[in-house]
């Protein structure tokens, strides 16, 4: 990853200076180990090859957006980061893109399902958001060092929220779960892709969590 990029720079649209500092300014608050305008950069780049190698999207401007706005806000232990996330999306769309015809309904929807990682099969959902789904999962599925420092920084988001004990019997169950699952990945563009590596990363952490 390129330190000097910015992941905004990626996406289909402009945003207006506003728009992008508040962004910028809601990923940086509070401080984040991993849920920080990085990650957002990542799934951009997976939002990406989506267009540019895979399948395309049907709806690039509302599933950027829910990219984009996905973890706006991020509180490690609380249950409604999803849903107060996409109601900042919808509000600054409305505030700086009234005219662009943005479907804000599927933007929520696509945020806030990203609240049930793990509890969906392929079929579950339209194609289209298992690919974006995925895109916020590829990161199971990178080299060792990238899934382990993503690791590292979950658990330092965490601390000070959870017991540590607590934490680490929750997220060996999460990893232990996805690791069961007969398909990690919804989509086959993803599968075919990471699907082997998520499995090689997903055995060593459960293994190192015992």
């Amino acid at each position: 990853m390129t330190t000097d990029a910015s992941p905004l720079d990626l996406l289909p649209f402009e945003l207006v200076p506003a728009q992008r500092e508040a962004i910028e300014a809601a990923y940086a608050t509070p401080p984040r180990a991993y849920h920080n305008i990085g990650h957002v950069l990542e799934v951009l780049r997976h939002y990406r090859s989506v267009a540019e190698h895979g399948p395309g999207w049907r709806q690039p401007v509302e599933t950027a957006l829910a990219v984009l706005y996905h973890d706006a806000i991020y509180e490690a232990g609380r249950k409604d980061n999803e849903t107060r996330s996409a109601e900042m999306a919808v509000a600054q769309v409305g505030r700086w893109m009234p005219e662009a015809g943005v479907d804000v309904r599927r933007v929520m929807d696509l945020i806030e399902l990203t609240a049930r990682h793990g509890s969906f099969s392929p079929g579950n959902v339209d194609s289209e958001t298992a690919l974006f789904l995925d895109c916020d999962m590829a990161i199971l599925g990178a080299e060792p060092v990238v899934f382990d420092a993503y690791d590292r920084g979950i658990a330092a988001e965490y601390r000070g929220h959870v017991p540590g004990w607590l934490f680490k019997l929750n997220r060996r169950r999460f990893l232990k779960a996805l690791l069961g699952r007969e398909r990690i990945y919804l989509s086959d563009f993803f599968h075919e892709r990471f699907d082997a590596q998520a499995r090689r990363n997903l055995r060593r952490a459960v293994t190192e969590k015992r």
